[in-house]
């Protein structure tokens, strides 16, 4: 087994955020297509969403770095950095209010 650092991990994503146009970038560090649980290191330029979108299922947000906002409907919460967050199972919003990274641990359909 390999360890990482979700540390570094962010920090890398959010270098590569900053650079992009979309202001974003991600890394899927477990799951991929054949398990049930998938994680992926998400980071966000300051000031840049996703947009919002669908639930996708039974889903957690892991502040690594930052500080962000998830809203949904007429309801938002603000976290920072080590703040853990159940994402509602209803169209939301993720937008960073400062460069961040956070994982998010999405449970799939296992594709085996």
């Amino acid at each position: 087994m390999d360890v990482l650092s979700l540390t570094a991990l962010a920090v890398e994503q959010i270098a590569a955020a900053r650079a992009s146009s979309a202001g974003r970038s991600a890394r899927t560090i477990q799951g991929q297509q054949t398990h049930a649980l998938r994680q992926t290191v998400l980071a966000l330029a300051a000031g840049r969403a996703l947009g919002e979108h669908e639930s996708p299922g039974e889903a957690t947000l892991l502040v690594l770095a930052g500080r962000v906002r998830l809203s949904a409907g007429d309801d938002s919460w603000e976290a920072a950095t080590g703040d853990y967050l159940v994402i509602p199972p209803a169209r939301h919003d993720l937008a960073a209010i400062e460069d961040s990274a956070v994982l998010l641990s999405v449970v799939t359909a296992a594709r085996g």
